[in-house]
């Protein structure tokens, strides 16, 4: 069956995106919709529009949600058939488990069917929709988005800490400059994914319900006595959702425009860093592990390649050009709304599951990474000239005006070994406690604050 999928999310990789299923499938979809519709009928019950519900039927209600089937969300697709309208088809479904009387009525108990007429009482079915939706999104954000993201940017702090101390040449413009350390490298990203973490973490996910165009129409012109905006902020924020008051027929959805905003943000950080590890892998600066019975190639059988890097900055662009999408499409509609916002937002589970995809490859690939130390050092032993910029602010420090355009005219162009170094570090005409400290550099040691920096920043 699965080899059948259109999709890679539900075949492939159905097992790294099913814990997005319970929030963006159309089962769950429907499920949340219902439980929206009969939360809206408990909250009518408290405003004395309709009677008091007495406890066995506020549990019968909680058990229609709580139990919601797949048998259930066949039928509301049964009833879809028809009506080619899907929140329309959930109100028929609510009917079906109202329109009957218990054999038993407990206490002061009457029968569900006389709160049909209440059901979708003066909404409109963006009301449902954006309720929904919002719940999933915050949900999907508590229950898998960030504890993936969070499990990432341990990792990398891990890493971080654990190669502190482990020196490299760092590349400007693609060229060889100053040494710094493989941790502190990875501190950077980690620092840039912690803010974007902490944001998504404080981030309000905002919802409506107010009706076909926004103004409660319905709502006022049939029952003007209540306070229908109070009654949406209540309803709203009971779902643990930021009312919006000014729609039109739907949200407007900047909100959460800016919500996948910052995912694109993450994951933009992340195509960074895939490519600068597969740039570390390629020059040797990175060892990866060989897994016994894995085949690198189908015709070269010495390679290893860094295909989880390479899958997950695949799978980060895919999700990110949706987002992208989301941001062009969401935030535009005709008039007081048009339709075609609707079968975009049935892709956010796509876009969320592809970056689940890329997250989780890319520690795999961290956890197959080690650095080759003796390939970092002897790069750094060959390349003397890059501590030419020390050398230089040292002799700044004692008040050499040409101290720059002396190593220019050492090192501009040139590979400088030790020997050469030390050689120039004699020659020139200092005192000899500056002669000593030029004399301490070494592209190895020539580090900064570097450990510092990355202990600050993971710790």
């Amino acid at each position: 069956m699965s080899l059948h999928l259109l999709s890679p999310l539900d075949g492939r990789y159905a097992e790294t995106t099913a814990p997005l299923m319970d929030y963006f499938s159309e089962f769950a979809f429907l499920r949340d919709r219902v439980r929206v519709e009969l939360n809206f009928l408990l909250a009518l019950s408290k405003t004395g529009l309709i009677r008091p519900l007495s406890n066995f039927e506020t549990a019968q209600l909680e058990t229609i949600q709580n139990k919601f089937s797949f048998a259930d969300a066949e039928s509301i697709l049964a009833y879809e058939k028809k009506t080619r309208h899907d929140v329309k088809a959930i109100e028929y479904f609510i009917q079906s488990k109202l329109n009957f009387k218990p054999v038993e009525l407990q206490g002061d108990a009457k029968s569900l069917q006389e709160l049909i007429p209440w059901i979708h009482f003066g909404l409109t079915s963006e009301d449902t929709n954006s309720i929904g939706q919002a719940i999933a999104l915050r949900e999907s954000r508590d229950k898998v988005i960030l504890p993936a993201l969070d499990s990432l940017i341990d990792a990398l702090s891990d890493m971080a800490l654990d190669y502190k101390a482990t020196p490299m040449l760092a590349r400007t413009h693609g060229q060889f400059a100053v040494p710094t350390t493989l941790g502190k490298e990875i501190a950077i990203y980690i620092a840039r994914l912690r803010k974007i973490s902490d944001d998504l973490s404080a981030f309000r996910f905002e919802a409506k319900l107010t009706g076909a165009v926004g103004n409660f129409n319905a709502l006022q012109a049939a029952v003007p006595q209540v306070d229908w905006i109070a009654f949406s902020q209540k309803f709203v924020s009971s779902f643990d959702l930021e009312p919006n008051l000014l729609t039109t027929q739907i949200l407007p959805y900047d909100n959460w425009v800016r919500y996948f905003d910052l995912i694109r943000l993450a994951n933009s950080v992340l195509i960074d860093l895939a490519q600068d590890m597969w740039r570390y892998i390629s020059d040797g600066y990175l060892k990866q592990a060989v897994i016994a019975g894995e085949v690198g190639s189908s015709t070269m059988p010495q390679k290893v390649n860094p295909i989880d890097f390479e899958n997950a900055e695949g799978n980060l662009g895919v999700a990110n050009s949706l987002f992208t999408h989301y941001a062009q499409k969401l935030t535009v509609s005709r008039l007081q709304r048009d339709l075609s916002d609707s079968t975009v937002r049935r892709t956010f589970g796509s876009a969320l599951g592809h970056s689940l995809i890329a997250w989780t490859n890319f520690q795999r690939g961290m956890r197959r990474i080690t650095p080759d130390e003796e390939k970092l050092k002897a790069e750094l032993n060959a390349h003397w000239e890059v501590i030419s910029e020390g050398a230089q602010t040292i002799l700044r420090a004692v008040g050499k005006s040409d101290a720059y355009e002396t190593l220019k005219e050492k090192t501009r162009g040139q590979v400088l070994t030790e020997s050469d170094y030390k050689a120039w570090c004699n020659s020139i005409d200092v005192d000899d406690a500056t002669r000593e400290k030029l004399k301490a550099l070494s592209p190895e040691s020539y580090i900064g604050l570097a450990v510092t920096l990355t202990e600050k920043l993971t710790g």
